[in-house]
């Protein structure tokens, strides 16, 4: 099998390659080009028909037939990527004939994300094709130096692909060689298609060329198969681009060439628990092994891993060499200025503040109006720690989580992979957990109850009957600002709390007249909220601000609803803690919640009349409450058993 090495602007990676002859004829091949290869190139090239002059400067990338240089207009000094190929390596018609073909296909292509076409003419020595040129070089490069993108950055670069590949198969032509080195970065870091060596116009299926065409990891099986190249098999290698960004690798690659074949025919290949839901239903749509079967370029854009995540409009140039750091920019940003001057400013900021505390309430109201155009955001797994710490301005919803779950669901002990907690009467931070012994205690005691069932409970096929009698309050929303603030929740009787960094615990009581303050369990302090303390107020602004926030952007939780009784005491956080694949909640009485980001379920365990209830709110959000009693007797499915073994883990991991 015959190497072609097809070259591409600023690309250096994998070889595509076409079958015409056996493999034991490339080595002389190559000899046969390094003898009639000319041994130097002129810097400064004239274009013997228009007078232009070229000044050559660096190599950018080469292939078997060409090299690709960085050459500068003298006369506008407009750079381009000049891929120059030597006649005498062109010599036979079926060669030249192919680099004409390629150049008449590209030169008539116009559209934001294909490389864009100039200019060709050629010399005694040389044929020179000048393209756009591409500061910030392919994918290859930038996966290179990062070894793994961030799904947002993954939705960036498809939705870019997938419109220069619509306009391709629109023009009824097939790339035929998709792979992350023809993906070209612009300055302005816009994703360009290049490299159209191997590209045809798409034949009816009784007329396709047999050729295996392409490069091998990134081969469709009807190609291997060679019943011919299709608008599919364009697909078929977005679906292994797209998994070669997430996972660094491509899906099919293996040490033995062969082997490889076997695997892509079989589509067979592992998908890593790394990967969000959305994004494995997406890499599983794009290689299926029918054609048929795969996704149109439409469907693909209205796919849930494109429409549901986080989806930047632009990328810094630094996601070349570091991941990005995402946050949403917030319309509160100086509302939240001034709730700090007053939380940790001088006097100078404290009086400039009260002079305008009158005035807030109709900034709020605006600030309201404006955060209803926000678009909710789901952030990958990956960048997740990264909001945790450095902040988003705006936090996501309980709905919209900042951490996308795993998928490992094992019943032995997992290791929870913490992002960040805070407790009350500590200051928490991402990277510590101070807890005082009363806590500790609170928390053993849930723990406690929770392996005494499970290591007692029978195993189920079936939810056991539910109870009626519940009486409990959970968390209907939450939202972790603790990059700057706090953590803060609304319980299902409207309740609104925040624990702050500090250490220090405000609940903002239904009415809206009352406030409870807890410097740590069991100490607290009452005022109402016109007359705050002056030491509180920049807390107050921050619990209000909360309130707001969530009402008006946040939906409840689950179907659950409150019958609280009036005199049972009030309920506030004594620590929260997030995982990446969890959040989970411990109030003062013991009641224990954990909230499961990937499919929205939650377990509500808490005590009552002596006697512990476990409430399941499942993916339609539908509530199921047991006595923990009927739950040892009868047992219960293995997904509900499943989660009570994660709470235990991350109950009894809090603080490692």
């Amino acid at each position: 099998m015959e190497v072609q090495r097809n070259i591409s602007p600023q690309q250096t990676n994998s070889s595509s390659m076409c079958e015409s002859t056996q493999r034991s004829s490339e080595p002389r091949r190559k000899r046969m080009d390094e003898r009639s290869a000319p041994s130097e190139m002129a810097r400064i090239i004239t274009d013997p028909i228009t007078g232009k002059c070229y000044c050559r400067g660096k190599v950018l990338g080469k292939g078997g037939f060409a090299k690709c240089y960085e050459m500068t207009d003298l006369s506008t000094s407009k750079v381009y990527a000049a891929k120059i190929i030597p006649h005498a390596r062109v010599s036979k018609p079926h060669q030249r004939e192919k680099i004409d073909r390629e150049i008449e296909l590209h030169r008539a292509l116009h559209h934001k994300h294909i490389v864009h076409f100039y200019h060709h003419f050629e010399d005694k020595e040389n044929i020179y094709i000048l393209l756009e040129y591409c500061s910030r070089k392919s994918l290859a490069h930038i996966l290179k130096a990062r070894k793994v993108l961030t799904e947002p950055e993954v939705r960036y670069y498809l939705r870019q692909i997938v419109s220069g590949l619509k306009y391709l198969h629109e023009q009824e032509i097939l790339h035929r060689d998709l792979k992350l080195g023809n993906f070209f970065v612009s300055d302005s870091m816009e994703l360009k298609v290049g490299d159209f060596g191997l590209a045809a116009k798409l034949e009816p299926a009784g007329n396709r060329r047999k050729t295996i065409c392409g490069t091998p990891n990134y081969l469709s099986p009807e190609v291997l198969n060679k019943q011919g190249h299709g608008c599919e098999s364009d697909i078929w290698a977005l679906g292994c681009v797209m998994y070669t960004m997430l996972l660094g690798r491509p899906p099919f690659e293996t040490t033995n060439l062969k082997e490889t074949y076997r695997c892509i025919r079989e589509a067979r290949y592992s998908l890593p628990s790394s990967l969000s839901p959305q994004a494995k239903q997406l890499i599983t749509s794009l290689l299926a092994k029918i054609p048929e079967d795969r996704p149109n370029l439409d469907h693909i854009l209205r796919h849930d891993f494109i429409t549901q995540g986080f989806n930047p409009e632009r990328l810094p140039a630094s996601c070349c060499h570091s991941a990005p750091d995402f946050h949403v920019s917030s319309p509160a940003k100086s509302f939240f200025k001034k709730a700090a001057a007053a939380l940790f400013g001088g006097k100078r900021d404290k009086v400039k503040y009260y002079e305008t505390l009158n005035k807030l309430t109709k900034e709020e109201e605006e600030i309201y109006k404006m955060q209803h155009d926000l678009e909710r955001t789901v952030i990958s797994q990956q960048q997740s720690k990264k909001i945790s710490e450095t902040g988003s301005a705006l936090p996501p919803s309980a709905e919209s989580p900042v951490a996308l779950a795993t998928e490992s669901q094992s019943t032995t002990r997992d290791t929870i992979r913490l992002i960040v907690r805070g407790s009350l009467g500590s200051c928490s931070s991402s990277s510590e957990c101070l807890e005082d012994s009363t806590t500790g205690s609170v928390a053993e005691t849930v723990a406690s109850v929770l392996r005494g069932c499970l290591e007692n409970m029978p195993q189920a096929n079936d939810i056991p009957q539910g109870s009626n009698c519940c009486n409990l309050q959970w968390v209907t929303k939450w939202v972790d600002y603790s990059n700057k603030y706090g953590f803060g929740y609304q319980l299902s009787d409207h309740t609104v709390g925040v624990l702050f960094n500090n250490g220090t615990h405000m609940s903002l009581l239904p009415d809206r007249k009352t406030i409870h303050y807890y410097a740590e369990l069991g100490q607290h302090s009452v005022f109402p909220t016109c007359e705050v303390p002056e030491h509180f107020v920049g807390q107050v602004t921050v619990l209000k601000y909360f309130s707001h926030y969530m009402e008006e952007n946040l939906m409840d939780g689950g179907d659950l609803g409150s019958m609280t009784d009036a005199h049972m005491p009030r309920l506030y956080l004594l620590q929260w803690l997030k995982s990446d694949r969890a959040l989970m909640m411990l109030f003062n009485d013991g009641t224990f919640q954990i909230n499961f980001y990937h499919d929205h379920t939650k377990i509500i365990l808490c005590c009552q009349r002596d006697e512990y209830i476990l409430t399941y709110i499942n993916e339609d959000r539908v509530s199921k409450t047991f006595k923990l009693s009927s739950l040892l007797t009868s047992g219960c499915p293995t997904d509900l058993r499943e989660r009570m073994v994660y709470s235990l883990n991350m109950l009894l991991q809090r603080c490692s």
